[in-house]
C-alpha cells in the first residue's frame, strides 16, 4: 500500500507544482532578462552570437556609469520625495472620502461614488495638458510641486473608491459603540476605525507610491531641469539619444528603480494581501 501512495504523492505534489512554477517562470523572465543585460559588456551585448538569456563575462560598469556619469542619486531622491508626499496627500484625502461615502448617509452618495470611480479611469494622456495650464498658472512649473499637485488627481480617485470598500467591511456597530462613550465621529474614525483599516490603507499606499513612482508623462511635461527629473525622465533623457539606446545602462537603471517598490512590496506582503481581500468584498 506504501508503494502504492509513493507515485500517486509525488504526482499529486508534480501537478500542485508545476503550473506554480510555470507561473513564476513567466513572471520573473522580465526580471531576468533585465538583470542579464545589465551584467553584460557592450561587446557580448550587441553580439549576434551571444545569447540573450546567459551572461558569460559579468561586468558593473553599467551600473558605476549611473552614479559617475549621470546624476542618478538625485533622480532617486526626487522620486522619493514627490511619491511620498503625493501618497500621503492621497491617502488622507481618500481615507476622509471613502469614509464619507461608506458610512454617512447624504442625497446624491452613490451618483458621488460613481463619478469618483469614473474619475480615475480617466486616462493621464487626457489630463495632461489642461493640468499644464494649471501648473503655469499657480507658478509651479519645473519645481517637484507641480507633481505634488498633479499626481493626486489620479490617486485621489482610485484611493478614495478603493477604501471606501474596505471601510464597508468594518462593522457599523464598533463606531456606534465608540461614540456613544463619548467619542465624536473624528475621534471614532481616528482611533477605531483607521488601526482596523490598516491592511487596506498600506494596500492603496502601495498602488499609490508605485504610481507614483513609475509615472512618466507629467514628469516628462512638467520638469526640465535635470535637477528636479524623476528616475523616469531622468534615465530616458540620458540614455537615449534619437534612436540609439545604451541598453546596459537604461537595464542597471531599470534594476536599481524596481528596487525600492519590491522591497515595500516584501515587506508588507501579508497586509497586502489581505487588503485587497477584504476590500473587495464590498466595493
Amino acid at each position: 500500500m506504501t508503494r502504492t501512495r509513493g507515485p500517486a504523492l509525488l504526482g499529486r505534489t508534480v501537478w500542485l507544482y508545476a503550473p506554480l512554477l510555470l507561473l513564476m517562470s513567466f513572471t520573473l523572465f522580465p526580471f531576468w532578462w533585465m538583470l542579464a543585460t545589465s551584467l553584460k559588456p557592450d561587446r557580448e551585448l550587441y553580439s549576434l552570437q551571444a545569447s540573450p538569456l546567459l551572461v558569460k563575462t559579468v561586468t558593473f560598469d553599467h551600473y558605476a556609469a549611473l552614479f559617475t556619469e549621470m546624476p542618478f542619486l538625485i533622480w532617486v531622491r526626487n522620486s522619493l520625495v514627490v511619491s511620498f508626499t503625493a501618497t500621503l496627500v492621497s491617502l488622507v484625502i481618500g481615507a476622509l472620502a471613502g469614509y464619507s461615502l461608506a458610512r454617512l448617509r447624504f442625497r446624491g452618495a452613490t451618483t458621488l461614488g460613481t463619478i469618483i470611480f469614473v474619475a480615475y479611469l480617466v486616462p493621464t494622456t487626457v489630463l495632461f495638458l489642461p493640468l499644464a495650464y494649471v501648473v503655469h498658472w499657480l507658478g509651479l512649473y519645473n519645481t517637484p510641486f507641480a507633481l505634488m499637485v498633479t499626481y493626486p488627481t489620479f490617486l485621489v480617485p482610485f484611493c478614495s473608491w478603493f477604501l471606501m470598500g474596505y471601510f464597508k467591511t468594518i462593522p457599523r456597530e464598533i463606531e456606534e459603540c465608540a461614540m456613544v462613550d463619548g467619542c465624536t465621529r473624528a475621534g471614532a474614525l481616528w482611533r477605531i476605525v483607521v488601526p482596523l483599516a490598516t491592511p487596506g490603507i498600506l494596500s492603496a499606499a502601495i498602488f499609490a507610491f508605485t504610481f507614483s513612482w513609475n509615472e512618466f508623462i507629467y514628469a516628462l511635461t512638467f520638469l526640465q531641469a535635470p535637477a528636479y527629473k524623476t528616475i523616469p525622465v531622468g534615465v530616458i533623457g540620458q540614455v537615449a539619444t534619437g534612436e540609439v539606446f545604451f541598453w546596459g545602462k537604461l537595464m542597471a537603471a531599470a534594476v536599481l528603480g524596481s528596487v525600492p517598490i519590491a522591497l515595500i512590496y516584501s515587506a508588507v506582503s501579508g497586509q497586502f494581501a489581505a487588503g485587497l481581500t477584504s476590500g473587495a468584498v464590498k466595493a
